[in-house]
């Protein structure tokens, strides 16, 4: 079996939440790239060439792509080959988190939820979030860091219709969020729909589809068909860039789906902005590589 390096997960834990808030992953400048192309607003085409445009000067300038540092979530992907001492895992990515804030500097967005004490850390009771799912690979061990800001995070929503409304109901619903968020989510966004499971699971596939990188696909085939009709739909709202209207109000509608109970059809809703952050590590032989 393979053992773990926890300082090197303490490392990697700080420096994705800070290449996260500074590089914009590939997928998303070229989805700005086919936006723009379909974009029939001369006003909209103005307000994502300015998107563009602050991209550019954050990265060649080694700023912040935005001021919100968000809710830490870190994603972790464990393969076959890998003992692992669950609780160091956690620790170090927490001391990793916090770091992350206090040497850089960052600015903590993290308070306690009664006292909205800020601890400065970007830590807190829950806070970082992290899940662990295990992986076939068995070579596999990896990082991946999300910072989820409060403008997006705000529009989260969930509906527990029942199944005889069928996935139609399911339609609505994810329209009609979308058109409750306009441009407080400052579109365009990937909008992430959650399906099936229990209500908590639902919420949780919702935030998984909304950080998918842009040109994945749903691995089941209704879910895969569902995500084109209702990117489809999306765009045709006429909500546009920061909703000031226009044709390109999501990158995409992304979907991941669990099964259910014979009585149950949860659905949920959780988007992502336009400054859809993430970054990416892989541990191993000592090393540790970066990318999306």
């Amino acid at each position: 079996m393979k053992t773990v390096d926890y300082q090197h997960v303490e490392d990697a834990a700080r420096e994705l939440y800070i290449r996260a808030l500074k590089h914009l992953p590939d997928d998303i400048k070229e989805g700005f790239g086919r936006l723009q192309g379909m974009e029939t607003s001369e006003r909209a085409r103005n307000i994502l060439g300015t998107m563009v445009t602050n991209i550019k000067v954050a990265e060649e300038n080694d700023n912040l792509l935005c001021q919100d540092t968000g809710i830490p979530i870190y994603n972790v992907f464990i393969g076959r080959d890998y003992a692992v001492d669950g609780w160091a895992l956690k620790q170090a990515i927490r001391t990793g988190c916090e770091r992350a804030t206090r040497e850089h500097p960052l600015r903590s967005s993290v308070v306690h939820p009664i006292s909205r004490k800020n601890n400065h850390t970007s830590c807190g009771p829950g806070v970082p979030v992290i899940h662990v799912d295990f992986v076939e690979n068995a070579d596999t061990f990896e990082i991946e860091m999300i910072p989820k800001g409060s403008g997006s995070e705000n529009n989260s929503f969930l509906r527990m219709p029942v199944p005889a409304e069928g996935i139609a109901a399911v339609k609505r619903f994810v329209v009609d969020c979308v058109i409750d968020a306009g441009g407080k989510t400052c579109p365009p966004t990937i909008v992430g729909v959650g399906l099936g499971g229990t209500s908590d699971v639902c919420v949780h596939l919702a935030k998984k589809a909304a950080t998918r990188p842009l040109g994945s696909v749903c691995s089941d085939p209704l879910g895969a068909e569902l995500e084109r009709e209702l990117s489809e739909a999306v765009n045709k709202l006429g909500v546009g860039p920061q909703g000031l209207g226009g044709d390109a109000t999501a990158f995409a509608v992304h979907v991941e789906l669990a099964a259910t109970h014979i009585t149950m059809n949860p659905v949920a809703v959780n988007m992502q902005c336009h400054s859809a952050r993430r970054a990416r590590a892989s541990l191993h032989d000592g090393r540790i590589e970066y990318g999306f």
